[in-house]
């Protein structure tokens, strides 16, 4: 007979169901389709990288983009997949980094949403982050690693690209070589050099504008949108104390960031 693993077993769906709470709560779809309405137009393409329980895949998806969402952890991935299912969503199981390879994937089963492949974001935010105080990362899983270049020669250019991967995201970048029309990555309190970091590979891909939303939220941070160094000084000096937030970047080129607040 199985041996069963209560106490595993819990912190796996209270993680589970701390998630869907946070990210299906009432009414943040459609805060969700205001934010990216500006950024994509109907048959889109969307990278969603680190899709998590998919709420931004699907208001994505319900806008009318192609979204290929990224989701490596097993358990997670596989809710994702339900979720999405009648929706025009490609779940696919890798990480998305630097190089094409394998890496591994440090869970949190209490906490899964911020599960991460980066050792040192892990220690920088326990040690710097009081959030993290209490979050273990006690299993591991090795997953395949494909890059942002290979997903564009497979795929296409992305009209929009969201990265959140709890300290990876400087690697996701890494992966690319030419710039496009949007994206947005993740900065955490305890470790805003890692966004520090993005935003250096970001304006290096070319002239970009960008502007920032706090936490989970859907309202710009910024009063406009503003130079690369503007917002790195702004990580620098702290980021007004913001816990956690969302850069979006948008190249000027082919610029359709919101004039106003979501």
């Amino acid at each position: 007979m199985r041996a069963l693993h209560w106490p595993q077993t819990w912190y796996r769906v209270s993680g589970l169901v701390r998630s869907l709470v946070i990210y299906w709560r009432p009414g943040r779809q459609r805060g969700l389709r205001r934010l990216y309405a500006p950024f994509i137009g109907k048959g889109d393409l969307v990278f969603d990288i680190g899709a998590h329980v998919g709420d931004r895949s699907v208001a994505l998806a319900d806008l009318g983009a192609r979204v290929i969402a990224f989701e490596p952890q097993p358990g997670i991935r596989r809710l994702l997949a339900w979720i999405v299912r009648a929706r025009a969503v490609t779940v696919r199981s890798e990480a998305v980094g630097a190089s094409s390879g394998m890496v591994r994937l440090a869970i949190s089963p209490s906490h899964p949403t911020v599960s991460s492949a980066s050792g040192s974001w892990r220690g920088a935010v326990q040690r710097s982050n009081a959030g993290f105080r209490g979050v273990h990362w006690s299993d591991e899983v090795k997953v395949p690693v494909v890059t942002l270049d290979g997903l564009i020669a497979e795929y296409g250019v992305p009209a929009f690209c969201k990265i959140d991967v709890e300290g990876f995201e400087a690697s996701v970048l890494a992966g690319l070589s030419y710039p496009i029309p949007g994206l947005s990555f993740e900065f955490v309190a305890g470790a805003l050099e890692e966004g520090r970091g993005c935003l250096a590979r970001v304006s290096a891909l070319g002239p970009y504008r960008f502007n920032v939303i706090a936490g989970e939220g859907r309202r710009w941070w910024l009063d406009s949108w503003s130079s690369g160094a503007w917002v790195d000084d702004w990580l620098a000096r702290g980021a007004d104390g913001l816990q956690s937030g969302d850069i979006y970047a948008v190249r000027e080129a082919s610029r359709r960031a919101p004039t106003g607040r979501p």
